[in-house]
């Protein structure tokens, strides 16, 4: 089991922890324009970064990273999912100017959060997580950030999204 912090506080993970080697699990989610979408819905290598909120500084700021990492990586393909409403996601996206970054909304079901181990019991919130899937949809990366309100390693995500 994977164990986390919440503000310094010990928090218990709800789903099964996914782990390099696995298949990625499959997860259903909403875009911003509220269609469900699944992981293959994407093709390629696909950076998950799970976060708690878009609307909090850390989201806000890893969110932009690997998009802005991902610009230089092809066909790679960043999916950041929260259990932000999808009107919120895409508020965020256009005052952050990032009208073409793909984020998902796990609100309904906590599909995702449930399929990767990083729903944060009693908060109704993902862990920050970050996975990384190659094109046959292995998982060749995994980081459960130990603290929710620190920074992924960035460096080692986007090394094995060059990698996969």
């Amino acid at each position: 089991m994977v164990s986390v912090a919440f503000g310094g506080k010990p928090v218990e993970l709800l789903g099964k922890s996914v782990h390099v080697g696995d298949t990625a699990p499959d997860f259903t989610v909403l875009d911003r324009e509220w269609n469900e979408k699944k992981l293959n819905d994407y093709s390629g290598v696909r950076i998950l970064a799970s976060v708690p909120s878009l609307d909090t500084g850390v989201c806000d700021a890893e969110t932009r990273r690997f998009n802005e990492e991902a610009t230089r990586l092809d066909g790679v393909t960043v999916i950041t999912v929260s259990v932000d409403l999808p009107f919120a996601q895409s508020r965020w996206c256009g005052a952050a100017g990032l009208d073409d970054a793909v984020t998902l909304s796990d609100h309904r079901d906590l599909s995702f959060g449930k399929a990767y181990g990083a729903v944060m019991k009693g908060f109704r919130l993902l862990a920050r997580a970050v996975f990384v899937v190659d094109s046959s949809d292995r998982v060749v990366y995994t980081e459960y950030v130990d603290e929710v309100t620190h920074h992924p390693d960035y460096t080692a995500a986007i090394e094995a999204a060059k990698n996969a």
